[in-house]
Formats: C-alpha cells, structure tokens, sequence
C-alpha cells in the first residue's frame, strides 16, 4: 500500500489518509440527500437516484485514488445538478431520461478531449478572469435555489403580467381551472419578499441555517450533514418532517427503483429521440456544451484553487499537462478519471459527476494521495444501507446545506478585480446574471459575448482566443434561433 500510493514520496501515512478520506467524506455527504431531492423533482425515483449517487460517487472516487493516486472524491456536482433539472428538464423541456443521455454524451465528449489535446486548448482559451467568475456563478445559483426551497421568498404578482396559467395563454374571464392551477408563468412584474415566517416549514429552515452556519464557521468535521441530521430531527415535533416509513422507501425498492433509472439514458425515451428535429438537435447540441463545460470547469478550479498551494499539482505538472501527450501528468489522470464518472454515472440514473471542492476538507486534515480518495469511496459504499432514511429528510432541511455551498462557491469572486470595469462587466453577466436569470449556460454565454465585446470597443481584439470568440458566436447563433423558435 505505502509503494503503490507513494505515501513516503508524498510525506503522509496511512493513518493520516484514511483520517483525510474520512474528513473528506462528511464535508461532501450531503450530496447524499441533496441529489435525490432535485433530481427528483424531475420525475425520476427519489431512492433509485440515491443508488445512483451511491454508485457514481464510489467508483469516480476509485478511479481518481487508483488511477491518478490523488485526494480528490467525485460526486453528482451541485449546480450541474440544478442546471439538469431546473433548466434542461423544467425550462427546456427535455424528459428526464433524454437529460441522462445528453450527460451521458458530455461524459463521452469529455473523455474524447481528454484523451487528445482539444481539452488543454479550451482550458487554456478562457481567460482566468471568466473561469472565477463562472464558478462564482454556480455559487449563487445553487444560494438561490436554496433561499427559494427554504420558503424564505414569496412572490406576488400583478394581474396584467400573467402571460399564461397551466401552459395556456391567461384569460381573466376564466375563474376556474380543471385539475386546479399546476403552473403560471408572469413577466416582469413578479417582485420577490422575504417571508413573514408563520409557516413551519419556513421557521425549521431558518433554525437549519443557524445551525450549519455556526458548524461551518467553528470547522466542525461533516458541519453540513450534521446540521442536515439536526433539522430533520427538530422538524419532527415542529411536523415538517414525516417519520412514516412505507414498503416504497425500503432497502429493497431502492434497488428496484435503480431498474427504473439504470440504462434509461438509452431508451426509447432516452438518446434515440434526441435528434429528432433540426430544433431538437441545435438544443441538444448547445446543451451538451453547457454541460460539458461547466463540468470541466468546476474539476479544473477545484484541481488549480487546492492543487498548487498543496503542492499535489506542482508547477511542473501543469507544464506536463499543457505540453504533454496522453496521460502525461497527474491532471491528464485526473482530469481522466472525472470525465469516465460522469457516462458512468449517467448510465446508472444522476448528473454529472464532478470532483467536489469539499475534498479541501480532506487536504486540509492531510491527505496527499489517492488513499484518501480510496477510502470515501469506501464510505459511499457504506452509506448505501441508510437508503430509507432518504425520504425522510424535508426539503426545509437540505435548503440550508445549498446555501452555504453557495456561499463557499462564490468565494472565486474574491480574485476579480471589480474596480477594473474591462473585468467587471464580463465577471458579472457571467456571475450575477446567470444567478438571476436562473440559467448556468446562458449566464455563461453573457460572460463570453460581453467579454468579446469590452475587447472589441477597446481595441483589444487581438487578446480574444479564437475559440473563445467562435463559442461566442454559437451562443448568439443559439439565442437568434430560440427567438425565431
């Protein structure tokens, strides 16, 4: 174990790796109950999503520990899986398994670039100023949906902008809906208001938020699953949170309910009605971009923001890995082992597997290798016995834990200079708007356009990468199609 890790190479031990891995695994747990929760909200079987997790977590984890022999553990990435439900399926309206299919395809792409020098060239088009920012982006998105799901905001809206009830067009005249109101979509009028907090379900979240945020500042390990635990069970005399376990949310069903996810990406409702439209296909196209991109941006901050100072990805290994062929540093590996976790993972039934920013926690307590790795996806596998548990936990009690992971996110939005408007506009189309207009991909292509644009006005359009300014292109390209549409 010490020779195949290279512990004494790395300076650790095997105590101070498994203890890393451990560290790791609570920072990063709540996925456990967070995933099924969105993923579900989709259609898809809350306990077969669970399994899913499970599944794609352990063996991305494996891979990166095995493989690249680093500390780093992959889960279904928070934002990746908001953008899976809240904007391919709901806005969209991709089915859930054509969403399976398109991860599926971005996890093939990505493997495709990896394994060639396409991956390196687009890591090295982006300006670093954009890649903070985007992270920053998610960041603020995932806080939003958190705020949204905690019932702190409610929404009021005046008549004359309601453009359409139950997806008809709106009639004041029509006082009566068959099977009741299921949706209305208003313009701009809707003006959001913090809540007076009468409702249960609104105070337990706001006692969750206090909770994790003390756990959080103090550095308790596993903060965010504790504090997920403690409101669950203060959600039990408040009745938020219902103990009734029923044959639906056995052990058993999850695995049955594993059969309605698995393999669903190549179905007939799945990759083969994809491309079945000139419409359908550019959709498609665009999406699998959107999901390609945010994923390896997430993995690369993540590898850069804790692998330099860290000294796990030395200056020479990002040499390597710019100048390199193939597998030729540790990040190629890395980067490897991310990109085979998301078709995995899809395959089994969740979003993109990412490699998870929580795994600081675990560098932090020492890990340098990939037994630390090793040993979370150990503890994913272990978790798996705490299926049924999965229905139990209330909305009101993961909201929190979304929060403050935004919170952590938008931390990248330190290393922008906001006095220097040349940076500032682009950083908050690609931040601030793509948290508002609640949409990852377009918050990303306002990033990009604007960018291109201050270069341009400013006479600088020789520092626009040309695949910078052709992605550019294909967004706007994308948006004159979805207005003509």
């Amino acid at each position: 174990m010490e020779n195949f890790f290279q512990l004494r190479a790395n300076n650790t031990k095997v105590g101070t790796e498994i203890m890393a891995g451990l560290t790791t695994f609570f920072a990063m747990s709540y996925i456990l109950f967070v995933n099924p929760q969105i993923l579900s909200l989709t259609g898809m079987p809350s306990q077969g999503v669970f399994l899913a997790t499970i599944i794609a977590s352990a063996v991305g984890t494996l891979v990166m520990g095995l493989f690249a022999n680093v500390p780093y553990a992959l889960a279904p990435g928070m934002g990746l899986n908001a953008f899976f439900t809240y904007t391919v399926v709901f806005a969209l309206g991709f089915k859930w398994q054509q969403a399976l299919a398109l991860v599926f395809i971005c996890g093939m792409i990505n493997i495709l670039i990896t394994v060639t020098k396409v991956r390196k060239m687009i890591i090295m088009a982006i300006p670093e100023v954009m890649q903070h920012a985007i992270g920053g982006g998610i960041g603020i998105f995932v806080g939003y949906i958190g705020l949204k799901n905690a019932g702190f905001l409610q929404f009021t809206s005046d008549s004359s902008d309601i453009l359409s009830i139950n997806n008809a067009a709106y009639n004041a005249a029509t006082t009566h809906f068959k099977g009741g109101v299921t949706g209305v979509v208003t313009g701009g009028g809707i003006v959001p208001a913090l809540v007076n907090f009468t409702q249960s379900g609104a105070m337990l979240a706001l006692i969750g938020l206090l909770i994790m945020t003390i756990l959080v500042v103090k550095k308790v390990p596993g903060a965010v699953l504790i504090g997920i635990v403690v409101t669950t069970l203060i959600g039990i005399p408040m009745g938020v949170t219902n103990l009734s376990f029923s044959s639906a949310n056995s052990f058993s069903n999850s695995f049955s309910q594993l059969g309605t996810t698995f393999g669903a990406a190549f179905g007939a409702n799945g990759i083969g009605s994809l491309f079945t439209s000139p419409t359908q296909s550019v959709i498609s196209i665009m999406t699998i971009f959107a999901f390609s991109f945010s994923d390896t941006f997430d993995t690369l901050g993540t590898f850069i923001g804790t692998g330099r100072r860290t000294g796990i990805f030395s200056d020479a290994d990002e040499k390597a890995m710019e100048n390199g062929h193939g597998f030729s540093s540790k990040m190629d590996k890395a980067l490897f082992a991310d990109s085979i976790a998301t078709s995995i993972g899809s395959i089994f039934g969740t979003s993109n597997t990412t490699t998870y920013v929580e795994s600081a926690a675990g560098i932090g307590a020492g890990g340098r290798t990939g037994l630390t790795a090793v040993t979370t996806a150990v503890c994913f596998l272990i978790s798996a016995v705490f299926a049924p548990i999965i229905s139990v936990v209330p909305t009101q009690a993961v909201a929190p834990a979304l929060i403050l992971v935004g919170v952590m996110m938008v931390s990248s939005l330190k290393e922008i200079d906001w006095s220097n408007l040349e940076e500032a506009v682009p950083a908050f189309m690609a931040s601030i708007v793509m948290g508002l207009i609640y949409n990852i991909s377009y918050g990303i292509a306002a990033g990009f356009i604007f960018y291109c644009l201050v270069k341009l006005i400013t006479g600088k359009a020789k520092e626009i990468h040309p695949i910078l300014a052709i992605v550019s292109i294909g967004f706007i390209i994308n948006f004159i199609i979805l207005a003509v549409l």
